[in-house]
């Protein structure tokens, strides 16, 4: 029997350094295996005393075992294969045999650091509307811990939806403000509920769909309407010309710096549905987000059809409804300025008007 001498840090490392003697047949490398490997296991389990036989011989050896990446199951033991470093650091012959119990100090963790915390409770009320009942539309307040979500709006909702009311419908994909799906009105302002923060306070959270819009279900609502008006404007380069295969549609630096602003609108609508004139008259008027992304191929020196273009916008509805209220560029999530594209569109228009007479 050998008698391992162990250096236990807690939240550290665990090293451990034993004599072991070497069998004339061989196999010095498996019998240390089989010591260490036995010695890790009752100082995972949390023993005080630690017994490790090897049948009358021993090798001089030693493991580090790096607490950073140890996982210990729930029997206690450590997954040696891929957490345990073994290394060898010299053998020497014995054929003494003893046993003598290892003595370890046991572990007591900080009683703050585990101890549990208190709940912070925040209340979501959230519309609700089912199309297949004949319930009407009615709000329910759903509380959440925040100590057990994460910091988004969106969180919370997927925290509701797991864990309390799998009924409840909301739109979502990417999480990471790009596909613009989780667009609602939160507190009375529209905005992405992955990129919106869980403010600490006591304050109710208020959430409704896109106001003014058709509702499918709950959260959900029908952009149908809204996708039509960005199909009518053509958003693709149009090419009187085309390059041919293979060949690239350059571009200067200055006129690629105009398109910044533009491109980046995802069609979350949550101008259009913040938009006065487009509540009013959302069949006829285009609304900011289709007509900033008119702009955005006006504006694209790679583009032959920008008369085209302007001339279907020259209408009192399409175009022309915009009061310059600013309601959507106050509320994109993105940062961009609808009402400045729609204007700059006029001001193309009356420089056309203009030439042409």
């Amino acid at each position: 029997m050998c008698r391992p001498s162990l250096d236990v840090a807690p939240r550290q490392r665990a090293e451990a350094a034993r004599h072991v003697h070497q069998r004339e047949d061989g196999g010095q490398y498996q019998a240390a295996r089989h010591c260490l490997v036995q010695n890790v296991r009752h100082l995972a389990a949390g023993r005080h005393e630690v017994y490790v036989s090897i049948d009358g011989w021993h090798i001089t050896g030693s493991f580090v075992l790096p607490t950073s990446t140890c996982q210990i199951c729930s029997n206690g033991a450590i997954d040696e294969n891929e957490n345990m470093m073994l290394r060898a650091v010299g053998l020497k012959t014995s054929k003494t045999v003893s046993s003598r119990p290892l003595t370890v100090s046991t572990y007591s963790p900080d009683l703050k650091s585990v101890a549990e915390k208190p709940k912070a409770v925040k209340y979501f009320k959230i519309y609700r509307w089912n199309p297949e009942t004949k319930e009407k539309p009615y709000q329910l307040t759903y509380p959440v811990d925040l100590n057990e979500c994460g910091p988004m709006v969106l969180d919370a909702l997927f925290k509701i939806k797991n864990e309390q009311d799998p009924t409840l419908a909301f739109r979502r994909s990417c999480r990471e403000a790009i596909c613009g799906s989780c667009a609602m009105n939160i507190d009375g302002g529209n905005t992405l509920a992955c990129v919106s923060p869980i403010k600490k306070n006591n304050d109710v959270v208020r959430i409704y769909p896109l106001p003014h819009m058709f509702v499918v279900r709950d959260l959900v609502v029908d952009l149908s309407n809204f996708f039509d008006h960005y199909a009518s404007i053509k958003p693709w380069l149009q090419s009187i010309k085309p390059k041919g295969v293979g060949v690239e549609h350059l571009q200067s630096f200055e006129d690629r710096k105009k398109l910044d602003g533009l491109y980046e609108c995802i069609l979350c609508a949550c101008c259009s549905t913040a938009c006065p004139s487009y509540w009013w008259a959302q069949d006829k008027y285009l609304g900011p987000a289709a007509l900033l992304q008119a702009f955005r191929w006006i504006e694209d020196s790679r583009d032959d059809r920008t008369e085209e273009r302007l001339r279907a916008l020259d209408d009192a509805f399409k175009l022309y409804r915009c009061h310059t209220i600013m309601s959507c560029t106050h509320t994109c999530p993105k940062g961009l300025n609808p009402a400045q594209a729609i204007r700059k569109i006029m001001g193309r228009l009356n420089e056309m008007h203009s030439h042409s007479e």
